[in-house]
């Protein structure tokens, strides 16, 4: 297959886009497919030096010249090539590639809910809620669909209001290879990167400070936790610095906790952490997937997480599960009940522990690279054909038979 993979220009920052889109260029091009990746060029924004225009330059660069150049470079590619979006939030460039053979990823709908005013926890002021709009306006046009979760998939219908002739679910395959690792590989990987050495195990938090990573909740949970334990295990949030939101709840930890911020980790030294880690807390508000939640049991660290989809979904049967936190209308209310089921999670007996270690590492294998990257080879083979079959009918046995 000729592939041309859109995908979103560099200087945006991302912790997870860049790697699903590595994970898919170079799980198609070792299956001998022919992947080019399309992104948009700083131009305008190249002049503004980071400045206050930055932003604006960076829109004009997406939607005003990385288009032009689109309609040109697309002219120049055979018939039958797929285009591939890595993410629904490229709308705008759907209506580029017209009748072309095309399948969006969708990761999820957070930020179109919001601006919809779906989400009391998180208010989107006009620009966003217009921009939103303009977003779902271009992906509705598309006609083939792959979701990272079934949760995924039923907002594309519902919130997104698309009708298309295939929608399809595959789960993310892990980008790097997470397992367990012994006790002292994983001290001196910490070692290396100047990170402590937690001799008793840690708790540990990993995502950004979007407010559906709900990382006051973390800390919330974590000082209900630490009031009621004689010895609690510190607290590693893999995670920005925390902002004056966040640092108000710091300051309710009792004295005898301790909550460390690390962040920019490496691969090797989260899977170090993962590895050692009693738990990992993920109490999030919602989630397009969340890939913290398979990479923490890949090293077997059992992990509490929100009884919601996808959360729920994503982490399967071994998971520790706690109720949305706004569910319960009462914030400490929530935090001593999450603690509670930390402490039983933490109590749990020796044997046990290794039985559910093993169970979630069985779990994680559903969430292999190379499945992920064979669904997605069925699935475009399978648009090609049924876009061949519409410009042509009756030519799908034969494009089949190639």
């Amino acid at each position: 297959m000729n592939i041309v993979l859109l995908t979103h220009p560099a200087w945006l920052v991302s912790y997870s886009m860049p790697r699903f889109a590595d994970m898919l260029v170079s799980g198609l091009r070792q299956r001998g497919h022919t992947v080019q990746t399309w992104a948009p060029a700083e131009h305008l924004r190249a002049n503004t030096k980071g400045g206050k225009l930055a932003k604006w330059a960076g829109y004009a660069d997406q939607y005003l010249l990385f288009p032009r150049w689109v309609r040109r470079a697309i002219e120049r590619q055979p018939a039958d090539t797929l285009f591939v979006f890595a993410d629904q939030a490229l709308g705008p460039w759907v209506p580029l590639v017209g009748q072309r053979p095309h399948v969006v990823h969708c990761h999820d709908l957070l930020a179109l809910r919001s601006a919809l005013g779906m989400t009391p926890e998180h208010h989107t002021h006009l620009p966003g809620r217009i921009y939103q709009r303009y977003i779902r306006r271009g992906f509705r046009q598309a006609r083939h669909f792959i979701s990272v979760s079934d949760s995924t998939r039923q907002d594309m219908v519902g919130l997104g209001g698309v009708r298309p002739l295939t929608n399809e679910v595959v789960y993310n395959g892990l980008s790097h290879p997470f397992a367990p690792m012994s006790r002292p590989s994983a001290q001196a990987q910490l070692a290396r990167a100047g990170l402590p050495v937690a001799e008793q195990g840690m708790l540990l938090h990993v995502g950004g400070n979007q407010w559906y990573k709900n990382p006051i909740g973390v800390v919330r949970l974590y000082a209900a936790y630490a009031q009621h334990s004689d010895r609690p295990l510190p607290l590693w949030m893999i995670t920005p610095p925390p902002d004056p939101s966040l640092r108000q709840a710091l300051a309710r930890v009792p004295p005898r906790g301790e909550v460390l911020f690390f962040e920019n980790l490496d691969n090797d030294t989260l899977q170090a952490a993962y590895s050692l880690a009693r738990a990992l807390l993920f109490p999030s508000l919602a989630e397009g997937f969340g890939w913290p939640l398979v990479e923490a049991q890949a090293c077997g660290c059992p992990v509490l997480t929100t009884d919601a989809a996808p959360m729920n979904e994503v982490a399967g049967p071994e998971a520790c599960l706690v109720p949305r936190p706004s569910a319960t209308g009462d914030s400490g209310k929530w935090a001593r009940l999450a603690a509670q089921r930390l402490q039983q999670l933490l109590d749990t007996p020796p044997r046990a522990q290794q039985l559910r270690r093993e169970a979630c590492i069985a779990w994680t294998a559903r969430f292999n690279g190379n499945l992920a990257i064979d669904a997605y080879e069925r699935i475009y083979r399978r648009v090609i054909e049924l876009e061949a079959e519409q410009a042509h009918p009756g030519t799908a046995h034969a494009v089949r038979r190639q």
